[in-house]
């Protein structure tokens, strides 16, 4: 059994636990059209976006498992809301162990937008790291279009740290805002079921 199965964060009235595989049919039902993903990854011509996004998000999982390392790390985990399955939060380190840095990707369904949700699920995966892993530093970026996922990161205090450009899924260039935070003001996120799981992080 996956250790981190047991892993229970929550924030206030926002949850996060490890997605499972049962979680992946209504995970893709649910994927909203706009969700993005990495520029890098493989379109199929013989699939629309849509089944393009559930095919990445699905094969995203069963990587991370798959290629779990203490000095290379993704952990998604699935939103709770009011019982209700409404996202992915999505926490990343590379080199954690030395670099004790996470970066972050997120998405939520729509009708969960513009409630504050997507602050409570980053301030939730946020406490885990800095005050359970012992991180020092949070990074994340978003395209200058994307004012949600900035407005999320300003709003927790990270700071702008410079912009890059990247090629999107569509073939053009595009600028990404990035962002740091290195000051964990703390917030009231309880952890439960980490017990035994710090050797997966490097820790």
């Amino acid at each position: 059994m996956w250790p981190l199965f047991d892993l229970r964060i929550r924030h206030r009235d926002v949850l996060l636990r490890a997605v499972r595989e049962a979680d992946l049919p209504y995970l893709c039902s649910v994927l909203p059209p706009d969700v993005g993903h990495d520029p890098r990854l493989a379109l199929f011509d013989s699939q629309s976006p849509l089944e393009n996004e559930r095919r990445l998000l699905r094969m995203g999982y069963w990587k991370a498992l798959g290629t779990w390392d203490p000095l290379s790390w993704e952990l998604h985990l699935a939103v709770v809301f009011e019982d209700v399955l409404i996202g992915v939060q999505t926490l990343e380190g590379e080199n954690f162990p030395a670099l004790r840095t996470v970066d972050s990707a997120s998405w939520l369904v729509p009708s969960a937008r513009g409630r504050g949700l997507g602050v409570r699920m980053r301030t939730a995966a946020l406490g885990f790291a800095f005050e359970t892993l012992g991180a020092t530093a949070a990074i994340s970026s978003a395209t200058l279009a994307n004012a949600a996922s900035l407005g999320v990161s300003r709003r927790i205090g990270y700071a702008d740290n410079g912009i890059s450009r990247i090629v999107d899924t569509g073939g053009d260039v595009v600028e990404l805002q990035n962002l740091r935070l290195t000051s964990w003001p703390g917030a009231d996120v309880a952890v439960t079921g980490f017990e035994g799981c710090e050797a997966w992080f490097g820790i």
